[in-house]
């Protein structure tokens, strides 16, 4: 811990006593959770920052949108509007979210929604004309409004929530002891080479419950860059000079990633979920500009590139020149055995929901 933490631990020890104390109201009943007829997965975390909820999410609707209407909802962290959004063909990143926005970017036929009221919004959606059958929450661990069938927590490999503390001293938005309430923990953005040994290790240090399955989870890249003209294999990429730009909680996979495919790149690295101001515009243009070679581009994450898309073409300026990286999350082993746990819920709750209507 550095010396500016230490000196905030008794903070943490108040915000540890206040989240705990919640947390008893609603263990207790005190504070109503509200539960709801069709099935509600949460995906969340303990820590503040990137575990991987947004390629987590995507999993979950490639494995369920062919048999289930789905809608996934969460705040529209950074968003610009207020209250309940359903996004549609003339939504933006600024309406939505990065997240958002990406998501419906990449899956058109799912209902994508925000609302900083978790129940305000399913209850909405539960209203609409052609209803979800399944409804995902996107970075809801922390909302108890909301009783959620079945609940997954996501951890990073090299920052696991039991090595952190509660803000303000460490990043954890609750004491480790929440991790009870989840079914499922998953360890994001593990090694390739993980080997089971290295997974049990991990397992016993984060000290499941009976009632857990831990998990282990991969970024997958794609072997290609595109933007929404072109498309650059990674092997045509080690002929470039990159300048890369990131405003994500931790780049340094991807760093590692483009370092092991050799690509040639500086790095420009901005804070999550950050704004990107004329001035910051002027700095990538003069790294990129400087570089000397006619084979350059501007590479970024998915969920920067929409934003910086957005961006740019408000300002009505071309965005040839940019490229990103797209990524999927992959259970490492026993994906079948993941799989089945969801569709065995979803499954489940919906012919609950079928029987209790006759």
């Amino acid at each position: 811990m550095n010396p500016l933490r230490k000196l905030l631990f008794p903070f943490s020890l108040l915000y540890d006593g206040v989240t705990k104390s919640r947390n008893a109201l609603y263990d207790k009943g005190i504070l109503k959770e509200n539960e709801y007829d069709i099935p509600v997965i949460v995906v969340g975390n303990l820590r503040v920052g990137g575990t991987g909820k947004t390629p987590m999410v995507a999993y979950l609707v490639q494995l369920l949108k062919e048999n289930y209407p789905i809608a996934v909802l969460s705040r529209g962290y950074k968003r610009k509007t207020k209250g309940f959004v359903l996004a549609n063909t003339q939504s933006t990143a600024a309406d939505l979210g990065d997240e958002s926005f990406q998501l419906f970017r990449n899956f058109p036929e799912i209902l994508v929604a925000v609302d900083e009221e978790r129940t305000h919004g399913i209850e909405t959606l539960m209203q609409l004309p052609t209803p979800p059958q399944v409804i995902l929450l996107d970075d809801a661990f922390q909302h108890r409004s909301v009783k959620a069938g079945f609940t997954i927590l996501l951890t990073s490999y090299d920052d696991l929530y039991v090595d952190d503390q509660v803000l303000p001293a460490g990043n954890l938005r609750e004491n480790v002891s929440g991790a009870e309430r989840a079914l499922v923990i998953v360890v994001t953005k593990c090694p390739e080479q993980l080997t089971e040994q290295e997974e049990f290790e991990t397992a016993k240090r984060l000290k499941p419950e009976l009632h857990q399955t831990v998990f282990f989870s991969k970024i997958v890249y794609n072997n290609f860059i595109q933007n929404s003209e072109n498309q650059i294999t990674l092997e045509e990429l080690k002929d470039y000079k990159i300048t890369l730009v990131t405003g994500i909680a931790n780049p340094k996979p991807l760093e590692q990633f483009l370092n092991e495919q050799k690509i040639d790149f500086i790095h420009l690295s901005f804070p999550d979920h950050y704004n990107f101001t004329d001035d910051d515009f002027e700095k990538i243009y003069s790294k990129f500009n400087n570089l000397d070679t006619n084979k350059k581009l501007i590479l970024t994450t998915e969920k920067d590139y929409v934003r910086i898309f957005a961006i740019l073409s408000q300002k009505k300026e071309k965005a040839d020149d940019w490229y990103y990286l797209a990524i999927t999350s992959q259970i490492m082993r026993f994906q079948n055995d993941f799989n089945q746990l969801i569709l065995n819920y979803v499954g489940q709750s919906t012919r609950d929901r079928s029987i209790s209507k006759k």
